[in-house]
């Protein structure tokens, strides 16, 4: 098939990584571009207002270009801005909260504060989720090189953003603990001697899902989890105690291993726990303040730069020694234990029975007697009338998943009415939706991006919302 070539000069960053360009009225967007490229480009796919391609040739390459560190860079998809200086990088993470605001919230001229850059550019992430397939995705250079792969039926690494049902089979990752490669070798290699089966998803047979490895930079220790499909006989129960006997020899960071088992046909992540080698969890330290982080339980992936995050949190809210707070969305705790040393009282508020069960717990550990901790369904309609029991507040902090804040949550936000809204997020389009709606009770006051995430387009974002 001929190529339909076509010379573009990139002059933007699209959200999710990859360059855009103008020509003849139409929008180019081109994967692993970046601002001030001058490429020879293959169309790929034509829509009605823009067109997907691909880089030919770099003509000249921008002076912000600079090489991965990683080599599955552009195929993996984890790391879509690995070939760009970090210093621009930032550049353009804070313009995307510009743009959402303006384009999306439509707040005019909002002011937005430079980004707080990650003290550490690269081996920061303290979880990582490796899948296991038995459809590998074979990368560029082993189609190219017409490789001998004898282990073709076999991957673990992470999902093809070409394919999702597919694996690439992967050695290491840049923004992962050190650890990695070694973690990765000791599984593969066992399970590939015992003839251990990968899953298949399709059809939903084969014994290992998922691998997970949790990192606490205050013990530098490493947790690992693997996670099996439900179904299993000796064979599979001999490989999980000699994989575990395997690591705790060679890792001298190794706390735990767990065994968890889901037997649901998705490949999410999460289990029931079968069986623990060592210890089933790790602690790390918040400014002074200890937690527990549990095999599943939700906590900040940056640790290198989670003292400046809650700091800033702090800072932003102005809390007072008079003031009630409510954390939703409150995880293990992270911003609700902190910030319960400047106010009266704290209540955390999550739907998950892990996380509840670890803030309690963290809550105990560090002698905090003024945070209460509580199961609630953020979602539901009547969350006003469930925390009827509860002080008003004078501050509610919000930290919710990416996919932003629930309606039911947003009209019971405005039926509380509390004086003053901390909402933290790390996707600036749905904190944009959301703050659209809110702006009619609430002046926008501070918007502060903070990196937890470098060589991601990922950017989280603090903004101050004040009751008119």
């Amino acid at each position: 098939m001929e190529k339909k070539l076509i010379e573009l000069d990139i002059d933007r960053l699209a959200f999710e990584g990859g360059g855009m360009a103008k020509r003849d009225n139409l929008s180019y967007f081109v994967r692993s571009a970046i601002p001030g490229d001058k490429i020879l480009a293959n169309i790929i796919t034509k829509k009605k207002k823009y067109i997907i391609a691909e880089i030919e040739k770099i003509l000249i390459p921008s002076q912000q270009r600079v090489e991965p560190e990683c080599k599955y860079f552009g195929e993996c998809g984890g790391c879509t801005l690995q070939n760009m200086n970090y210093t621009e990088q930032i550049k353009w993470k804070r313009q995307f909260v510009i743009d959402s605001l303006t384009h999306i919230a439509k707040l005019g001229q909002i002011e937005v504060q430079p980004v707080l850059p990650s003290t550490r550019e690269y081996h920061y992430r303290n979880k990582m989720e490796f899948s296991f397939s038995d459809s590998r995705w074979l990368s560029k250079s082993e189609i190219q090189n017409n490789e001998q792969i004898p282990d073709k039926n076999f991957a673990l690494g992470l999902h093809s953003p070409e394919n999702y049902m597919k694996v690439l089979n992967i050695d290491d990752c840049s923004i992962a603990p050190f650890e990695t490669p070694q973690i990765l070798e000791i599984v593969r290699s066992s399970a590939l001697a015992e003839h251990i089966s990968p899953f298949n998803s399709k059809i939903h047979t084969g014994f290992l899902k998922n691998l997970v490895f949790r990192y606490s930079l205050y013990e530098n220790k490493i947790l690992i989890i693997l996670i099996s499909n439900s179904e299993f006989g000796d064979i599979e129960k001999k490989y999980i105690k000699k994989i575990a006997d395997e690591l705790f020899k060679q890792l001298k960071t190794l706390e735990g291993f767990i065994w968890a088992i889901n037997g649901n046909v998705s490949n999410v992540a999460v289990g029931e726990i079968k069986e623990i080698f060592g210890d089933n969890f790790l602690i790390e330290d918040i400014q002074g303040i200890k937690y527990r982080i549990s095999p599943f339980s939700f906590f900040q992936t940056n640790p290198y730069q989670i003292n400046k995050f809650i700091s800033t949190i702090l800072e932003i809210a102005e809390p007072t020694k008079n003031d009630i707070i409510y954390d939703f969305y409150c995880g293990t705790g992270s911003i609700t234990l902190p910030i319960s040393n400047k106010c009266k009282f704290v209540y955390g508020f999550e739907s998950s029975n892990q996380s509840i069960e670890d803030a309690k717990y963290n809550a105990e550990l560090n002698n905090i007697s003024n945070a209460q901790f509580n199961v609630l369904d953020l979602s539901s309609k009547n969350i006003d009338q469930e925390l009827q029991s509860f002080p008003k507040p004078d501050i509610i902090i919000l930290d919710p998943p990416r996919s932003g804040l629930h309606k039911n949550t947003i009209e019971n936000l405005i039926k509380i009415l509390p004086k003053k809204i901390i909402y933290v997020s790390c996707n600036p389009s749905t904190l944009a939706r959301d703050l659209e709606i809110l702006k009619e009770y609430y002046s926008i006051e501070y918007v502060q991006p903070i990196d937890m995430f470098p060589q991601t387009y990922h950017i989280e974002t603090i903004v101050k919302l004040n009751i008119k």
